[in-house]
């Protein structure tokens, strides 16, 4: 069996059963004027990461491995919308409000859409989930179990969020999980690293961290 080397050990794969999620490269996490920006954060961190994530998207289509991507987002009614996730904190701009790029992480809008650099392809499922995590209120269970998917590497932000709860929600399912440490930022590099020890803790209690070039070499010759 094929490994690629990974913390806190070697991560062995099968195959047939790897796929590649993306999680929530989007423009409103990445670019001036989106939500991100409006918390007072500094967007650059993110777009620094892009040609790791697109050099990780392009090895998994290369090797035929399904590529999965995710967008935070809602309804324009707001109504998968909690009044608790909308109104906390003291953002320029709230989800559902009107921005350079449309209406906040909104479904449909030009900020909510993924980075045209990272922009799936013809085939590749896209997710779009109002909540942090990536299962919840959405159909990704059901696809992973249809295409016979065991094992999740992941990329994409933000690292302590986002990223982190998909990945603990996928083991709670039983999922082998792997982090691509070049391929995943925070705002906050305190909080990425901070991540990045808790999922690979206690010998994988979450999942495996890894370099990109160990993992394009690991799914290459798998």
């Amino acid at each position: 069996m094929a490994t690629i080397k990974a913390e806190p050990f070697d991560f062995p794969v099968r195959s047939s059963e790897i796929a590649l999620i993306v999680i929530d490269m989007q423009r409103d996490f990445a670019e001036p004027g989106g939500f991100g920006a409006s918390l007072g954060n500094d967007v650059s961190r993110i777009t620094k990461i892009i040609p790791d994530v697109k050099r990780l998207i392009e090895g998994f289509r290369a090797a035929g491995r399904p590529v999965i991507h995710t967008m935070e987002c809602h309804r324009p009614d707001l109504s998968d919308l909690p009044p608790a996730k909308r109104d906390r904190g003291t953002p320029a701009l709230r989800i559902g409000d009107e921005g350079p790029m449309g209406r906040i992480l909104i479904a449909g809008e030009a900020g909510t859409a993924i980075l045209p650099e990272l922009a799936p392809i013809e085939g590749e499922m896209v997710i779009e989930k109002p909540g942090k995590g990536a299962f919840y209120a959405t159909e990704l269970g059901a696809i992973l179990k249809e295409k016979g998917i065991t094992q999740l590497v992941f990329a994409g932000v933000t690292t302590e969020v986002c990223v982190q709860t998909t990945m603990r929600e996928a083991n709670d399912r039983g999922y082998e999980c792997l982090l691509c440490e070049e391929a995943t930022e925070s705002y906050f590099p305190q909080f990425k690293a901070a991540a990045i020890e808790m999922i690979r803790a206690q010998g994988a209690i979450v999942g495996w961290t890894a370099h990109i070039n160990d993992i394009l070499e690991g799914v290459a010759h798998a």
